[in-house]
């Protein structure tokens, strides 16, 4: 229970059992010749215990995570840690640079694992990634968000088949988790063919900073690494056990036009029921309501109002209590807003 924590090497670089440290992983040079290094801080537990990823911007555009893993840095617990966390920021640098989802030649980081050493710029990124982060690692946890204009909802994508990813799923404390298949190149993909356990956590709008979500970000990962017994448990009460959704499937706008939203992240919306928006030309002339054509919970939102027919505008979530998903929702967000919420922004 108490043995001594082992030293870990990353580009390099070693840091022993009672150590903090700042990695620059040298990812490569632009076409200026200036380099390029993806950061790493390792917190390196002086006992014995899991090791455990943090990662942001795989999508260089998902502000969140980045602003969730520097709180989580400051928090004081830190100091009581077991075993090794190892915070990576910023993976897509060129991205994160360019404000841009992707690598300078289009690729999706995401869709490039496990990577090679020979082969595209966002190949080579992701082989990186996963010698010198995920082949160390335990455990994983991945922070994303919505693409341009869209939200999400605070919720956990997960491979819920897997006892140990449902049990730290259930852990994080989102009211909703979605048991979400696994895609080819994928970070989760090639973690768990390494049996890694890999959570992924979508919050919040790209380019956006979302106070709510980076809230229940910071939350979510100190409460993973409570259950993995990283960090001391606390007095605080936890929160209702978060509902796994059934299904979801995005609503699309029926014609091109002006969208304004009816309903909100976090609604409950009823089949044949719940009007979720209009949309219309220019002039009003013809409009069009968008019904629900299923109930559930809205936990992904178009934020532009200008749309073409086929667009994607609501994502639902089904449940088999849908009402108890509703509540679960409502006390979460009050959660999140308390005045004595430790993770806040003045952090």
């Amino acid at each position: 229970m108490n043995q001594r924590n082992t030293a870990l090497t990353i580009g390099g670089v070693t840091v022993e059992p009672g150590e903090r440290r700042s990695i620059d992983l040298e990812v490569g040079r632009l076409y200026t010749h200036s380099p390029t290094t993806m950061p790493v801080q390792v917190l390196c537990g002086r006992k014995a215990g899991p090791v455990l990823f943090v990662s942001a911007a795989i999508h260089g555009d998902e502000l969140n995570g980045v602003e969730i893993i520097r709180r989580l840095l400051k928090v004081p617990q830190l100091k009581r840690l077991k075993g090794t966390l190892i915070a990576v920021p910023i993976v897509n640098l060129h991205g994160f640079i360019n404000l841009s989802r992707y690598f300078p030649d289009r690729r999706d980081l995401n869709r490039s694992f496990p990577g090679s050493e020979s082969g595209s710029l966002a190949a080579r990124v992701a082989n990186l990634f996963m010698t010198e982060i995920v082949s160390q690692a335990t455990h994983g946890i991945d922070l994303h968000t919505g693409a341009i204009n869209r939200g999400n909802l605070p919720q956990i994508r997960a491979n819920l088949d897997d006892e140990e990813t449902l049990r730290l799923g259930k852990a994080f404390g989102t009211p909703v988790i979605l048991n979400s298949a696994l895609r080819d190149g994928s970070l989760r993909m090639a973690a768990m063919d390494h049996d890694i356990p890999i959570l992924l956590y979508e919050a919040g709008e790209a380019l956006r900073f979302d106070e709510f979500a980076i809230r229940g970000g910071v939350e979510g990962v100190i409460r993973v690494m409570r259950e993995l017994s990283m960090l001391p448990r606390t007095r605080r009460k936890p929160p209702p056990a978060p509902v796994v959704a059934r299904s979801s499937s995005w609503v699309r706008a029926p014609q091109s036009g002006l969208f304004r939203a009816w309903v909100q992240l976090g609604d409950r919306v009823a089949k044949d029921e719940t009007v979720l928006g209009v949309v219309s030309d220019p002039f009003g002339e013809a409009e069009r309501e968008i019904v629900a054509p299923f109930s559930g919970i809205v936990i992904g939102r178009l934020n532009l109002p200008l749309v073409n027919e086929g667009d994607a505008i609501y994502h639902i979530a089904r449940f088999y209590r849908t009402d108890i998903a509703h509540e679960r929702v409502g006390d979460y967000t009050e959660s999140l807003e308390s005045d004595d919420f430790p993770y806040g922004e003045q952090t």
